[in-house]
């Protein structure tokens, strides 16, 4: 009879070789693409993410999907068409399949990326109090929206205590316009027992200075929450670079 297999017979292959493992009948990637990608991650794990441009980071995350071809042209090309690495990120799948050289695999390697590094930021501010972690909720807004390419809007619902309780979107829209009700605004927060709220969106050409349509939704919801004894602590507008806040220039 057959002895059992040791487990220490087959130890897994280290972060830098796993370009080596091959399935069966499938072409081994060429030497000089290993050696390229195994200096990628070094420098990367030695320096970080600093050390590194953004076709580099993009690179180590296409290896993943492509894994036995040259993905620097690929990295090159997204990033002549969506403009930086968050962009290329947070593009719309569609958009994604139509550079050449982007199939169902990239586009599921780069939403995980994104996926993750939105539910990192989220963790950081979800079930604590928002007043005292500002900092980390504007890193959130960023990470979230302020690459989309169109309007996005979401409402934080805080409890007495001012702490998070619910982080939901409430509409989508065009490149410059999303449509708000406040009726189904303070509803939500009645369904959620929320006694605060901050509204966010985002202005996806970069400028986060309200228009006249921003200004007088606020105003409407302000006052349908006040009516309920709700409070609106905030509208933040998520530009590319900044974001402007309602309170703090005066609208509020």
């Amino acid at each position: 009879m057959s002895q059992p297999r040791a487990f220490h017979e087959a130890p897994m292959p280290l972060f830098a070789e796993m370009d080596e493992v091959v399935p069966s009948g499938a072409a081994k990637i060429p030497s000089y693409l290993a050696d390229h990608r195994k200096r990628l991650r070094t420098r990367f794990m030695e320096g970080g993410a600093a050390a590194m441009p953004d076709y580099e980071m993009l690179e180590l995350v296409l290896f993943r999907a492509i894994p036995r071809q040259d993905v620097k042209p690929l990295a090159r090309r997204l990033l002549d068409t969506f403009g930086d690495f968050n962009r290329v990120l947070t593009a719309p799948p569609a958009r994604l399949v139509a550079v050449q050289g982007v199939g169902d695999a990239v586009v599921q390697e780069l939403k995980i990326v994104e996926a993750a590094a939105q539910r990192m930021m989220r963790a950081r501010v979800m079930n604590r109090p928002v007043l005292s972690s500002w900092d980390a909720l504007l890193d959130y807004c960023h990470t979230a929206m302020a690459h989309r390419e169109t309007e996005q809007f979401r409402i934080l619902f805080l409890d007495r205590k001012n702490v998070l309780i619910a982080d939901e979107e409430q509409a989508r829209g065009t490149v410059d316009h999303v449509p708000v009700y406040p009726r189904e605004v303070v509803k939500r927060a009645l369904e959620l027992n929320a006694s605060a709220l901050i509204l966010l969106h985002n202005h996806p050409s970069g400028d986060p200075t309200p228009s006249e349509a921003d200004i007088v939704m606020t105003g409407q919801v302000q006052d349908a929450a006040q009516v309920l004894g709700i409070s609106l602590h905030d509208h933040l507008i998520i530009g590319k670079e900044r974001e402007l806040s309602f309170r703090a220039a005066g609208y509020l």
